[in-house]
């Protein structure tokens, strides 16, 4: 079954860079088009997946993204070829943008093939939701944690970006506990999505790095190629072990790592993403006395992750994205 591909143009050169890309299962719609005829093409041509070439800050990027969300909602997908872009696609992601590839400026026959194995699992996304807004927050004092402070791990991977803004956004300035993060995403891009996510929240996020003390009040992010683990004292722990059920880093290891190390004060939140990774940390959280959420259906981009976390019966309440904020501190405080 062949997938139909628009690939909009923004430099000009995508259609000659790309175009190996399309064999097999990936067929392109129509010749690549610039942004401003995209839309245009899309109601037109209705492809499976919408493919953008990101090559910098770029309003009428920005703009159709957000008007295919919610004229045709269908899976974007974000090819970024230099670190200038980074930044650029994570608006893009927030807008409703599906997830966002690196890619290098020549591609080799072997990089090709594995980009349009990607391409095709990414066209089979069902997009259930449209962007929404979110609050803006400012950052606040940053007490060190105590011996009896609660742990919140949270999950994510296809569409996490934008739904980690709109939770970390909708907790207040002073929240009493720290909070560890692992997103699947490209790698080289988990530094770039700390100061994104700094940036749309107001709070304070970081990369964690090894021996990192956590602080309440405070946002650390998983590494893009380690493990994220935290020990019993509140001390993150990467390690360069290989991919666990083809993650790395591994949601599943976090949340087990905030089980054990914090038993009834561990908080465990597994929110939109393919495939079931979390859903099992999750688990164990509960088991350990903590409290556990899976963002609902209707309002995930993807329900795999919390689907699978709610077959297993891991999640203590299934909340909609916009509650799950208001939720944290009602445990946490």
């Amino acid at each position: 079954m062949t997938c139909s591909v628009l690939l909009v143009d923004t430099s000009g050169t995508a259609g000659a860079r790309y175009g190996g890309v399309f064999r097999g299962e990936l067929t392109p719609a129509a010749e690549p088009v610039p942004p401003s005829l995209a839309l245009e093409a899309c109601r037109r041509l209705d492809p499976k997946l919408l493919l953008v070439e990101v090559v910098g800050p770029a309003i009428d990027v920005l703009r159709l993204v957000e008007r295919v969300m919610s004229d045709s909602p269908r899976p974007i997908v974000l090819l970024v070829t230099s670190p200038a872009a980074r930044q650029a696609a994570f608006e893009l992601l927030d807008a409703g943008a599906l997830d966002v590839v690196s890619v290098p400026q020549q591609l080799t026959p072997e990089q090709e093939a594995t980009l349009r194995k990607q391409l095709v699992l990414l066209s089979s996304v069902s997009i259930v939701r449209h962007p929404r807004g979110r609050k803006r927050r400012t950052s606040a004092g940053l007490p060190l944690v105590r011996p009896d402070f609660f742990v919140v791990a949270i999950a994510a991977s296809l569409g996490g970006p934008k739904a980690l803004a709109e939770v970390l956004a909708d907790l207040p300035q002073d929240f009493p506990a720290p909070v560890v993060i692992c997103q699947h995403i490209t790698p080289g891009f988990s530094d770039d999505l700390a100061r994104w996510l700094a940036h749309e929240t107001g709070h304070r996020v970081h990369e964690a790095t090894d021996g990192q003390r956590l602080v309440k009040s405070e946002f650390f992010v998983a590494p893009s190629h380690l493990h994220l683990v935290v020990s019993p004292g509140g001390v993150v722990r990467l390690d360069d072990n290989p991919p666990i059920g083809g993650f790395k880093p591994s949601c599943d290891l976090l949340l087990r790592s905030v089980a054990q190390s914090f038993s009834h004060r561990a908080i465990g939140v597994v929110l939109t993403g393919m495939g079931r990774d979390g859903a099992r940390g999750l688990q164990e959280i509960r088991k350990a006395g903590g409290h556990t959420i899976a963002q609902d259906k209707a309002s995930s981009v993807v329900f795999g992750m919390p689907g699978e976390a709610v077959a297993l019966g891991a999640a203590e309440q299934v909340l909609p994205l916009d509650a799950i904020g208001a939720q944290l501190v009602r445990w946490v405080s």
